[in-house]
């Protein structure tokens, strides 16, 4: 990205999306890629044209609520470290999960941009948008974006409610759509038209199918029109050809792009799975060798989502909600084998349900317990110092900590890797932290799987009770292993 990062800040774009999202967690657990240096390299490079990330709320970029001593830190740090737009969001629009954010955005003096997850059920409606965004708007966001993750949102639908929002918010409204049905392109038109002020786009090799319209594409259906951009077309190609041969490059020996993400598939129409949900619904099933019931999971995922109250499919109640109807369907009995995290749903743990449960679910799955009707955040004691503690061994700096807070077990294998590959660190310190995410886990077993390159480690099991080193081996990565995780 650093190369052409200079020609893409000298384009003009209200904002470049760089940052949140799942890139923090793949960054750690896959490229081996320090997420906060990233920011760092990029705002080198980017100096015009303000940097945005995507915030889940109080799930920041996990997939659990958080503390509020952890939403407030990393916040505080991701702007230091150089983002200036959160679009924060909530799976459920419940705006109770996105006020520690949003407030400490504006103490850092940074743009926060309010989200309105956009779906399709019997109680979403415009006014029932217009409602989420009018608290956002109390709550001192700076602007509004309708986020249709799905690719569902009609055109005559972005009109009416883009319309309504102008009319009722009065803040600047984005648009977010994906190409997975394939209206997106016509919908930010008539976007445009009822007073969208800005649109969603990536660069053409990356974009249609689950991905949004190409920007090339926006940029000259709306020139000469009273909706131009005034963005250079020639310009946009030219950075556009640096990403083709990139991917190219990339996709020739690590198949980097499933082709499926990039086609249009209209049947989402129907079953309203985004196609990052689609992805791990495969995986799941071929885990299970049941890629058989694949169409019998796409039929009950929509009645999942109606007992569990029509919640949006976005990060995690996407993901909630996938595994469940997995479950439904290999167990042969709905309902009777239930995830902690459907359970932690229906208490109310993730906030409010946008329907009523189904009662005969709620009270299987739930029995005599009571529902939560507090903001979720309320019963979660500070977690920092606790963190600090644990992995005291491994933290360099407050950005270590935050990486460690959000994932525990991907971050200590991160920065023992990273420690590794700098000749920093020893068996105490594997030891030490091996320990700490033994007690996080319920005393579960931890084990540590030694790389071949690493000398002078003996095969014995560590004193510590329940730890233990395992061999060297060339087949798994090395890192830390959880008993049953």
């Amino acid at each position: 990205m650093l190369p052409i990062a200079e020609k893409m800040d000298s384009v003009g774009f209200f904002s470049m999306e760089v940052w949140g999202g799942a890139t923090f967690d793949v960054s750690i657990r896959y490229l081996k890629e320090d997420p906060w240096e990233r920011i760092r390299q990029l705002k080198k490079k980017i100096r015009k044209t303000p940097l945005q990330m995507l915030l889940r709320g109080q799930n920041l970029v996990g997939y659990r609520n958080y503390a509020d001593d952890v939403v407030t830190k990393f916040v505080e740090t991701a702007a230091n470290v150089g983002i200036d737009i959160f679009r924060i969001f909530d799976a459920l629009n419940d705006t109770r999960n996105m006020e520690t954010a949003i407030r400490t955005v504006k103490e850092m003096k940074k743009h926060a941009q309010g989200t309105v997850c956009y779906t399709i059920s019997p109680v979403h409606t415009v006014q029932s948008y217009i409602r989420v965004a009018k608290e956002l708007a109390r709550l001192g966001c700076d602007s509004i974006c309708l986020k249709d993750m799905s690719g569902i949102l009609a055109p005559a639908q972005a009109y009416k409610t883009v319309k309504a929002l102008k009319k009722h918010v009065h803040l600047p409204v984005d648009v977010h759509s994906h190409c997975t049905s394939g209206m997106a392109p016509i919908t930010y038109l008539t976007a445009c038209e009822a007073g969208a002020d800005i649109v969603d786009t990536a660069f053409s090799p990356f974009a249609w199918g689950t991905s949004q319209p190409p920007v090339e594409s926006i940029v000259g259906a709306l020139r000469g029109t009273k909706f131009d951009t005034g963005l250079n077309l020639e310009l946009l190609v030219q950075i556009s050809d640096y990403f083709r041969e990139l991917k190219e490059h990339f996709s020739r020996d690590q198949k980097l792009v499933d082709p499926r993400s990039e086609t249009v598939d209209a049947s989402v129409l129907v079953h309203q799975i985004p196609g990052g949900m689609i992805s791990n619904l495969i995986s799941q099933l071929k885990e299970q060798n049941a890629m058989d019931r694949f169409n019998e999971v796409l039929k009950e995922t929509p009645l999942v989502r109606k007992d569990l109250g029509y919640p949006p499919l976005v990060t995690p109640t996407s993901q909630i909600v996938g595994t469940q109807a997995v479950m439904n369907v290999l167990s042969g009995e709905r309902y009777k084998i239930v995830s902690k995290e459907v359970k932690d749903y229906v208490k109310g743990l993730y906030g409010r349900h946008p329907a009523p449960i189904n009662p005969k679910v709620r009270e299987k799955i739930l029995g005599d317990e009571r529902i939560v009707t507090s903001r979720p955040a309320d019963l979660i004691p500070p977690e920092l110092e606790r963190m600090r503690k644990e992995a005291a061994a491994l933290i360099r700096k407050d950005e270590d900590l935050l990486t460690y807070a959000l994932f525990p077990q991907v971050a200590a294998q991160f920065l023992t890797e990273r420690d590794q590959m700098e000749g920093t660190i020893g068996l105490d310190t594997i030891a030490a932290v091996a320990v700490a995410l033994a007690k996080e886990h319920s005393e579960r077993r931890v084990s540590y799987l030694t790389p071949p390159t690493m000398r002078g480690v003996g095969y014995s099991p560590w004193r510590s009770a329940g730890i233990q080193e395992l061999h060297r081996s060339r087949s798994l990565r090395p890192g830390f292993y959880i008993e049953g995780i």
